[in-house]
C-alpha cells in the first residue's frame, strides 16, 4: 500500500505564502540594498557593476524562494520574456509621454533640450533604472501580491501592496501624503493590474523602466530623486497638477490616466481567467 508523508512542521510553515514572501522580500531588500552601497562608494564604474549583481542576485533569490520554499513554478520570471518586456516597455512609455504631453499642453510643463555628457547620462539612468526595476518588481508583484492572492484573491492583493508600495515612497525627498497616495494609486495598482493581465515579470519590469527612465531624462524627479538628465523640465501651477518636488508621480494628471489603464488590464486579466477571486481557491489561474 502506497502511504504519504505528511510535511513538517517546519516545512508547512516556510511553505505558507506570507512567511516566504517576507522572508524573499527582505533577503532581496538587504542584499540589494547591501551591493548598491558598496557600487556608490566606488564610483560610477562600480555602481554600474553593483547594481547589475544586485538585480542578478534578486532574480536568484526569487529563484530560491519560490522553488525550494514555496514549491511553485517560475514561469512568470521568463515566459515569453522579449515579448513581455517589449510590451511593457511600450506601455510605460505611453504612459509617461502622454502624461507628461499633457502637462505641456495645460502650460504646467516646460521642457528643454539640455543634455550634459549624454552617453554617461544615459548609461547611468539605464543601468541604476533597470536594477530599481527589477528589485521592486520581484519584491512587490512577484512576491507579495502573489502570496497575498494565494490568501485573499487578486482584488486583496492589489490593494495591501499597492498600499506597501506607495508607503515605501513616503521617506522619499519631498514626498508626503499626496505623493505616497499618488504611487499608490498610479504605480502600485496600475503595476499589480498589469502583472494580473499578463502573469509576466518582464511586463511589469518593463513599464516600471520606461516610466523612471523617460522621466529621469526629462529631467523630472523620479519619486523625489533628480538625476541629470537629456532635458530640463521647469514647472509653472500648482503641485497638485504639476507634482512639485517629487515629480511628475505626484500630479493628478498620470493618476487619473493610471485609474484608466488599470481598469483596462483588469477587465482583460478578468476576461482571460487570471484573477484569482477566492482564498486558496482551488481554481487553476490561467497564465499568459
Amino acid at each position: 500500500m502506497k502511504t504519504t508523508t505528511r510535511p513538517s512542521v517546519v516545512r508547512r510553515i516556510f511553505a505558507f505564502p506570507l512567511v516566504w514572501a517576507l522572508i524573499g522580500a527582505a533577503v532581496i531588500a538587504i542584499g540589494d540594498g547591501v551591493l548598491v552601497g558598496i557600487g556608490g562608494e566606488l564610483g560610477d564604474t562600480g555602481l554600474v557593476v553593483f547594481t547589475l549583481i544586485g538585480a542578478g542576485f534578486s532574480i536568484g533569490v526569487y529563484v530560491v524562494v519560490m522553488k525550494l520554499l514555496a514549491r511553485r513554478g517560475i514561469g512568470e520570471l521568463y515566459r515569453g520574456l522579449g515579448r513581455e518586456t517589449l510590451l511593457g516597455l511600450a506601455v510605460g512609455a505611453v504612459f509617461m509621454v502622454a502624461s507628461a504631453g499633457i502637462l505641456v499642453l495645460m502650460g504646467a510643463f516646460t521642457i528643454e533640450w539640455m543634455p550634459v555628457d549624454a552617453a554617461h547620462t544615459i548609461l547611468m539612468a539605464v543601468v541604476v533604472t533597470i536594477g530599481a526595476a527589477v528589485v521592486e518588481e520581484l519584491v512587490f508583484r512577484g512576491l507579495l501580491l502573489q502570496a497575498i492572492e494565494r490568501l485573499g484573491g487578486t482584488a486583496v492583493a492589489i490593494v495591501v501592496t499597492a498600499l506597501l508600495f506607495g508607503g515605501a515612497h513616503f521617506f522619499n525627498p519631498d514626498a508626503d501624503l499626496w505623493s505616497s497616495a499618488s504611487i499608490a494609486v498610479e504605480a502600485g495598482v496600475l503595476m499589480a493590474a498589469g502583472f494580473a493581465w499578463r502573469r509576466s515579470i518582464p511586463f511589469v519590469v518593463g513599464i516600471h523602466f520606461a516610466w523612471n527612465f523617460i522621466e529621469g531624462m526629462l529631467g523630472i524627479p523620479v519619486s523625489g530623486h533628480r538625476e541629470p538628465g537629456l532635458f530640463a523640465t521647469q514647472t509653472h501651477g500648482a503641485d497638485i497638477l504639476t507634482g512639485g518636488g517629487f515629480g511628475i508621480e505626484a500630479s493628478i494628471v498620470p493618476v487619473l490616466l493610471s485609474l484608466v489603464l488599470s481598469a483596462g488590464m483588469l477587465v482583460l486579466a478578468a476576461r482571460a481567467g487570471r484573477l484569482e477571486r477566492l482564498p486558496f481557491s482551488t481554481r487553476k489561474v490561467v497564465h499568459a
